[in-house]
């Protein structure tokens, strides 16, 4: 604690931030880390893992993805899946109101077992609309097939991207990369600028949204397949949510852990990380010691002990405060979200300090293709409290594949004043591990 008065009290005297985050050449290149200059001077660490599988063709298979394109081909593996019908149409009125009428297929959350193995039935929520007299604002209108099918460690032509939200690092998906690859899947984990050992750089235009996100943006291209499945944690999320709208025909399928609602990106003007670099330096005890309490149901020396492996919240107070401020995404809105075609899993810790889970539960409304778990022991880094049930969870949903002998033909009644919007979005206990 007084060391880290002392290093505030000269943070401030010097106007320099101390414990910057620089790249360090990794112990364990063996493990899959690479660093990759996303722009010149911009160098991220990266950890990638390809499955013993595909040491030969792995070149060939890139060769095959380009990210600009629209190619709807089966993959490579022949694996033909299953078509979707994707048909929405989605209206904001002038007084805010938002109106979502799903005129396509629906899907049913038999991907999800309960704990007493029975499947989890499709629930419908109902919206009544009032009377509009005036002009909608904004129309848009969805119509798109979409194929799905199950991803199996086996494919060749899959990829698993992880990205961690602020004050994380790649670390914090140790368990699921581990659990994936020995699956056969080959997964991606950056550090975001300015975390983990990825390059620090010491102006806070190089940690707003739209910089991140080009960041991500420039990795996902790179390492790229024909199926790709992005999983995001918390701020991660809206980056899987952005390249998700931007590549809708190479980004497969999302998992959603602890993200929150479908609302634009606002930086808090009151938050305590406003506060000077130097002032959150010395309070950065008191800062690590909040988010152990609200990051993790408990906080025994088992949850300390996988924060320092996690190399969760150890970030230089300059990146932290330039990472608040820089969430700043007003196109982030629920419009934005409806608009999205992949099946989505959304992963919920109910103890979570930091994200109510009325806000994921409003996400799987606005959501056209959405499946919500809630697990009752976990909190904010529910990944790594409960790594066993995280990855059963995600990959019952990447094994997925939507079944459609259940095939449910409800449209939309033009006589009706209502609209139907169709979710799965019952809160189930968590599996046994």
């Amino acid at each position: 604690m007084l060391t880290s008065i002392t290093d505030g009290i000269l943070c401030c005297l010097t106007g320099k931030t101390t414990n910057l985050v620089l790249p360090l050449e990794s112990s364990e290149p063996s493990d899959g880390f690479e660093f990759v200059e996303v722009k010149p001077g911009r160098v991220l660490r990266v950890r990638h893992i390809i499955p013993e599988r595909q040491p030969s063709d792995t070149d060939a298979d890139k060769k095959d993805v380009d990210c600009d394109s629209n190619d709807e081909d089966s993959n490579s593996d022949g694996v033909a899946g299953t078509s979707v019908h994707c048909k929405r149409k989605i209206t904001v009125y002038r007084n805010g109101q938002l109106v979502i009428e799903n005129l396509g297929d629906v899907l049913h959350s038999e991907i999800l077992q309960c704990q007493d193995g029975d499947l989890e039935p499709c629930s419908t929520v109902e919206v009544e609309l009032a009377d509009y007299k005036e002009l909608p604002k904004r129309t848009v209108l969805i119509d798109s097939k979409r194929v799905i099918s199950s991803c199996k460690g086996t494919h060749s032509d899959v990829a698993l991207f992880f990205v961690h939200g602020v004050g994380g690092s790649l670390d914090i998906w140790s368990s699921q990369l581990d659990f994936f690859s020995r699956l056969g899947y080959e997964v991606i984990a950056p550090d975001l600028a300015g975390h983990g050992a990825s390059i620090a750089p010491q102006i806070a235009a190089a940690y707003t949204f739209y910089a991140l996100a080009e960041d991500l943006r420039a990795i996902f291209k790179r390492y790229a397949r024909k199926r790709n499945i992005l999983i995001g944690h918390s701020y991660g999320v809206s980056f899987c949510t952005f390249l998700a709208h931007e590549y809708p025909d190479l980004v497969h399928k999302v998992v959603m852990i602890n993200g929150g609602g479908p609302t634009a990106l606002e930086p808090s003007l009151c938050s305590i990380f406003q506060l000077p670099s130097c002032v959150l330096h010395c309070l950065s005890p008191c800062l690590a010691w909040s988010f152990l309490k609200a990051g993790f149901a408990r906080q025994g020396a088992k949850e300390k002990q996988l924060l320092k492996q996690g190399n969760a919240f150890n970030v230089s107070p300059f990146v932290l405060r330039a990472m608040m401020s820089g969430q700043y995404w007003p196109e982030g809105d629920e419009v934005y979200h409806a608009e999205l075609t992949v099946p989505i899993l959304l992963v919920h810790g109910l103890c979570d300090k930091f994200v109510p889970v009325e806000e994921d539960q409003r996400m799987a409304e606005i959501l056209l293709f959405a499946f919500l778990k809630v697990i009752e022991e976990g909190s904010h880094m529910v990944m790594m409290e409960c790594p066993d049930t995280v990855n059963t969870l995600l990959h019952e949903f990447f094994l997925w594949e939507p079944d459609m002998s259940r095939k449910d033909s409800r449209k939309a009644d033009p006589d009706k004043t209502g609209c139907e919007i169709i979710n799965t979005q019952k809160i189930s206990k968590p599996m046994a591990k």
